[in-house]
């Protein structure tokens, strides 16, 4: 090669080079491999469709930053959305707000990601060519306040990065778009957050890993209740490609056990309170059809706000508890819940106790409806701290197993806990409060059904039975 040819294809490469670092967003999720490696991160993006609210509870180096909040606040404001875009589309120029904790970690993690390294702008995730101009922030050294980003529609999009240590007044203001929140803010400020997107129908995204627990904006979005407009998900290690087994590894040794959930599965750490200290993972097992011979019950859990019901199947032999389906609705008629538990075959109901009072339809006990539509219904102990212990130790010895398809019951355990005063926490239990009944139930189910080769004496919801042990050598047991 001649030094002319040289040269020129030195150049070209140079250029080849600078176009790539001023278009970095294009090497994210650039194939459906890799699309398809991010499962969580696509989800975040296509609830944009139905939900104002979002919410990313996420593990450490997962790319909440970057790869989530940063990616979409990028596509929004440059318009220049990937044709396999899942989520919600801005035709239009937009205003958006961008937040952090302080002033000082806003600069160095969020505005290094949108805008690259300072004296680089362009190099971070909104391309160069489409970044019109910056205005610093006073008073902090190197910092930006306000970002202009020219959009494809011909207009000028404008994002303001914000701190929450600037206190609740200075997210009051104009009307927003787009709100992108990278670290858990205070309630105060998410409220006025949403408020600025209200008449815009605009958007609200939280990024963050949980290290503070339960807190009132999480507990907000993780409520049974939540009202329709929220979307949460959970991004764990396990849903990035990025990350080997030995940097998860690494990873795990080197952080306090007491924030390993938060960290690594984006579970809001809840303390020494945490009611099942046992590793969710121990008790999954994959769904298999269950033998005819094993017993099965049910545990029912009666509100309007949310009923819930848990099915289970007890292998006598091994004395192991197989939880196999769910049921987890509200705002429903006892018709409705009576018809989904009907579809799961006929067998004896373990209901709450408290169904024994009214409904709120009439003053009739909502045992009796629940009767009427034909369920066959006994009510359940209710002895909490027993109730608690016999759980825990089934989960200790290994002889609950819960079937993966169970995702409710899979969200509501890591979260059972007891405040500092050592009381329960009644959020997000009803599940909980299910597999409770089912457990003390036990003893009801191990002598159910068979042939008749002697008597066995119990008391059950206060009620002293007598009922026939079956001959072990049957395998034709009933519900």
């Amino acid at each position: 090669m001649s030094p002319e040819d040289r040269y020129a294809a030195e150049v070209i490469v140079r250029e080849l080079e600078r176009r790539k670092q001023r278009n970095k967003i294009d090497t994210f999720y650039a194939t459906p491999e890799n699309r398809a490696g991010y499962p969580v991160h696509m989800a975040f993006f296509e609830g944009g469709k139905k939900f104002r609210e979002r919410l990313a509870l996420a593990a450490n180096r997962v790319g909440k930053t970057e790869g989530m909040g940063g990616y979409e606040t990028a596509l929004h404001l440059t318009g220049r959305y990937p044709d396999w875009w899942p989520g919600r589309r801005f035709d239009k120029p937009v205003n958006a707000w961008i937040g952090g904790d302080t002033a000082t970690t806003v600069r160095d993690i969020i505005q290094n990601k949108i805008l690259g390294n300072t004296g680089e702008y362009g190099t971070g995730l909104i391309p160069g060519d489409l970044l019109i101009d910056t205005t610093n922030k006073r008073g902090v050294p190197d910092a930006v306040e306000n970002v202009y980003v020219k959009h494809v529609s011909g207009g000028r999009s404008v994002a303001q990065l914000k701190s929450y240590d600037q206190g609740r007044e200075a997210w009051q203001g104009t009307e927003k778009h787009v709100i992108w929140l990278d670290e858990e803010p205070p309630m105060p400020i998410y409220s006025e957050s949403l408020m600025r997107t209200m008449t815009t129908n605009g958007i609200v995204l939280n990024t963050y890993t949980p290290m503070n627990g339960m807190t009132e904006v999480t507990e907000s979005f993780l409520a049974v209740d939540k009202p329709g407009s929220k979307f949460v998900c959970t991004a764990t290690w396990d849903d990035v490609l990025h990350l080997d087994t030995a940097t998860k590894l690494e990873l795990w040794n080197s952080m306090p056990i007491h924030e390993r959930d938060a960290r690594s599965k984006g579970i809001p750490s809840i303390g020494p309170g945490k009611i099942y200290p046992v590793s969710l993972e121990s008790m999954l097992i994959e769904p298999f059809e269950l033998p005819k011979y094993w017993v099965k019950g049910y545990a029912l859990d009666v509100g309007w706000n949310k009923t819930a019901v848990l099915w289970g199947a007890l292998d006598r032999d091994s004395d192991t508890l197989y939880l196999y389906s769910e049921h987890y609705q509200g705002l429903a008629e006892p018709a409705v819940h009576a018809s989904a538990i009907k579809a799961r075959g006929e067998m004896t109901g373990y209901i709450d106790p408290a169904a024994q009072g009214g409904s709120q339809a009439d003053g009739e006990k909502l045992i009796q409806l629940y009767r009427n539509e034909g369920l066959k219904l006994a009510l359940a102990d209710n002895a909490k701290e027993a109730g608690i212990f016999d759980v825990y130790q089934r989960m200790t010895t290994g002889r609950l197993k819960i079937f993966t398809t169970l995702t409710n019951l899979q969200k509501e355990l890591p979260l059972y806990h007891r405040d500092s005063n050592g009381a329960i926490v009644k959020r997000n239990d009803h599940l909980c409060d299910c597999l409770r009944y089912l457990v003390r139930a036990i003893p009801v189910l191990t002598y159910a059904g068979g042939e008749k080769t002697g008597h066995y004496d119990y008391t059950h919801s206060g009620v002293q039975y007598r009922t026939s042990r079956p001959n072990r050598r049957n395998k034709g047991y009933g519900d």
